[in-house]
């Protein structure tokens, strides 16, 4: 084998999905078609759970800088927007966390004390980060971690058996153990696999643009709907989004004019702006579709080659992410021969749910956003809803990746929920522990008869006894290389230790000196 596995596509579920197998173990060669990041404006934010990703690897820093940068990007578009004061204006601009439907989400009516938004740690202030900015940390972690990226090579075919993939490339054949499809909505991989792409159809035609204009000052800023469609305007110097409910673009691979880009905006929005140049501009609509399966025999997809949706809510880039960490310990521990029987499968029956979760939660967007009477009725309805504090929090928490859960073994309240990020008195964050991408059994209460369960898994589970004082109800935690709980246990309560035992075997196999009996 030239690799264990090769990547079709470098963006970021690609490069994401690349340094998890490279933390694992497996040889990885990834190949992008495209010869450096490609700065067509995409999504401008990510969510909590992606956050999370990134930063029990150990980019936070990275993060927070880049965070950081746009923010001083949108304080420039408010001194703008205000003749040279961004002060109060920009301040007011940071109270919203999102929206739904261009329905602006304020952030003083978010409960914090919500259970689904509190656990997170500093991950929690992480948001507003390019996907561009994503893709730049995550190629220089690749580089470190020694992966293969191979810009400007395109697969053009491959051929799978039972035991390996023969890759055809535009340089020529590679031989893998397995390939993932991490290369978009129009996935090579997946059509040539044959996976079955089911979903509903486009209704819309949306354009999102960074342009130079001029006539701007009327244009409202944040999201607007009208009689003709919906628009927005910010949160950076020029950036544009229209949304039209004629039917899909007849060629959606037209190249985006701005005499077009014109057009459509002051249809939309009944302002004579005029556009005099566009930095990026992109063409897109609402179509949602997912495959009904992740894995055909050594092939497998994630990110949009496994499910597309329309971009409202800013959630396409964070599922695929989650799609990445899910898929990367599995599939390396399937390579070092680690895996317990099964474990490959579970990245389907976990991850499928939620991408058909986030698909109809754009799909309602849609419905909040068309112009006709009935569904401007129910867009009041739920504008009236996110004035309130429970509502907005619901709908904050929801869109944020909040209550996200796989059905895991177990009882209790934290299994299969993202682990909270407790503060231990090692002096770290349980996240600090997690960066070499191995699990960790978190002993909280000095128990010994836990810790000699996870010995015979050295190399394989991480072990860490420290306190916690501001969860003295807890006992001990099994935390899976992708930060998800596979079990856990209160203190003042009998401690299971052959529950213990049975999510130790049941995520990673039989402890080292077993003796299996054919």
């Amino acid at each position: 084998m030239d690799y264990d596995v090769v990547v079709a596509g470098g963006g970021p579920v690609g490069l994401m999905l690349a340094c998890e197998l490279r933390l694992g173990g497996a040889r990885v060669a990834v190949l992008e078609r495209l010869t450096e990041v490609d700065p067509t404006i995409k999504g401008g934010a990510i969510t909590t759970p992606s956050a999370e990703a990134l930063y029990r690897r150990g980019m936070l820093p990275a993060l927070a800088e880049a965070q950081r940068q746009t923010m001083d990007r949108f304080q420039a578009f408010m001194r703008e927007r205000n003749g040279g004061d961004g002060g109060g204006a920009a301040g007011q601009g940071l109270g919203f966390v999102g929206h739904f439907a261009g329905i602006m989400l304020r952030a003083d009516l978010v409960d914090r004390t919500e259970p689904d938004l509190r656990n997170a740690g500093p991950a929690a202030e992480i948001a507003f980060v390019a996907q561009q900015d994503i893709e730049r940390l995550l190629g220089g972690r690749a580089d470190e971690l020694g992966v293969d990226v191979r810009r400007g090579v395109e697969l053009t075919g491959f051929d799978a058996d039972d035991r390996a993939v023969t890759v055809r490339t535009s340089h020529g054949a590679i031989r893998a153990g397995w390939l993932v499809g991490c290369d978009g909505g129009r996935s090579p991989v997946r059509k040539l696999a044959g996976f079955e792409f089911p979903g509903t159809e486009p209704e819309v035609t949306c354009h999102q643009a960074v342009v130079e204009m001029t006539g701007s000052e009327d244009l409202n800023v944040g999201w607007t709907a009208t009689d003709t469609g919906v628009y927005a305007h910010g949160p950076m110097p020029g950036r544009i989004v229209t949304v039209e409910f004629d039917g899909p673009p007849a060629d959606r691979d037209a190249p985006v004019t701005a005499e077009d880009l014109q057009a459509r905006l002051r249809r939309v929005s009944g302002v004579d702006v005029t556009i005099t140049g566009v930095r990026t501009a992109t063409r897109f609509t609402d179509h949602a579709r997912q495959a009904t399966e992740y894995r055909k025999g050594r092939v497998l997809l994630a990110g949009d080659a496994a499910h597309v949706h329309s971009a409202f809510g800013s959630q396409g880039l964070s599922l695929g992410i989650g799609d990445a960490m899910n898929l990367g310990w599995k599939l390396a521990a399937t390579i070092g021969g680690r895996a317990p029987e099964g474990l490959l499968g579970t990245y389907t029956s976990e991850r499928h749910p939620v991408g058909a979760w986030v698909l109809d939660w754009t799909r309602s967007q849609v419905a909040a956003m068309r112009p006709d009477p009935q569904s401007r009725a129910l867009r009041e309805i739920v504008s009236d809803l996110a004035g309130t504090v429970v509502g907005t929090t619901y709908l904050t928490a929801r869109l944020n990746g909040g209550g996200l859960r796989y059905q895991l073994p177990g009882e209790h309240p934290l299994t299969g929920r993202s682990a909270p990020d407790l503060e231990l008195t090692d002096g770290g964050r349980l996240a600090h522990h997690l960066h070499g991408g191995r699990a960790l059994l978190l002993d909280l209460t000095d128990d010994p008869e836990l810790r000699a369960l996870a010995a015979g898994y050295a190399g394989r589970v991480d072990t860490l006894t420290a306190g916690c004082p501001a969860r003295p109800e807890l006992a001990a935690v099994l935390v899976r290389p992708d930060g998800f709980t596979a079990w856990a246990a209160d203190a003042g309560a009998p401690t299971s230790t052959a529950g213990l035992a049975e999510a130790l075997e049941k995520w990673f196999g039989v402890p080292e000196g077993t003796v299996t009996r054919g």
